[in-house]
């Protein structure tokens, strides 16, 4: 188990400029970070999130290769109402040379299209599906209208079978001990398995009904049970995981 680098936290962990073409995501994520700086500076309401306005200005617009990699898209998902639009920026990324980091929570259907449609961009293109975890009432709960997990390893499985590289992050990891479902990705995992934190967990305005789930969110992401993940990870013996800044820094506190 390795950190390749020190590195900063947010998107430049990962790349080293980002590009997104919608305003809010249909999955409604409830950890979402873009959710809530959103909210915060009232460019959308709680409600109005899940609603993805496409930002014509950035569709249309014509890209330049740059420096470093690029991250796409990093505040929206690929969803099947964003798709047409999302092939056509991701085009325009890879036909100028650039290295193309695609994350997303993945829809089956979306990745066969992307896998289909750009399989000479191969060397230019990553994918790095969020998975993070194989429990699809968890899943329903904190990521609403995202895939279940057979939806996600099935892409995953996809993209593997296409020969492209492909990565998986697992941030926020939602059950107590992820090394299980490490386990059964890492097969299909060219690249790295991201492992990290929830770092935005809502402590106001919770219903009784969420109240188990915030509980148990709280319980994992303890500094006791973060040591333990990370004892286990190195029993693994795999260069494939990283563990993120979110939860290195954390523990450095």
């Amino acid at each position: 188990m390795t950190k390749s680098r020190k590195i900063t936290l947010g998107t430049k962990e990962w790349a080293d400029s980002n590009v997104n073409c919608y305003k809010g995501c249909s999955n409604n994520c409830r950890y979402c970070y873009a959710k809530i700086m959103a909210i915060r500076f009232k460019r959308v309401t709680n409600d109005t999130w899940k609603e993805m306005e496409p930002n014509t200005k950035c569709i249309r617009k014509g890209y330049n290769r740059r420096n470093g990699r690029v991250m796409f898209p990093t505040s929206h998902d690929i969803t099947e109402e964003s798709l047409d639009n999302c092939l056509i920026v991701l085009k325009k990324l890879v036909e100028a040379g650039n290295e193309v980091l695609v994350t997303t929570k993945p829809k089956i259907n979306c990745i066969k299209q992307i896998c289909d449609n750009f399989g000479e961009f191969k060397d230019n293109i990553q994918f790095r599906f969020t998975i993070t975890s194989n429990d699809d009432k968890k899943l329903k709960f904190w990521e609403p209208n995202a895939p279940t997990y057979n939806e996600r390893l099935k892409s995953l499985k996809y993209a593997f079978n296409k020969n492209f590289k492909t990565s998986v992050s697992i941030e926020p990891f939602l059950d107590e001990d992820p090394v299980e479902l490490i386990k059964k990705v890492l097969p299909y995992v060219t690249d790295s398995i991201w492992v990290g934190k929830m770092n935005y967990i809502k402590s106001k305005e919770i219903t009784q009904e969420e109240v188990e789930y915030y509980k148990w969110v709280h319980k994992i992401n303890s500094r006791k049970n973060l040591w333990v993940i990370l004892e286990k990870l190195d029993g693994l013996d795999c260069n494939k995981i990283q563990i993120k800044d979110s939860i290195t820094n954390y523990l450095e506190k």
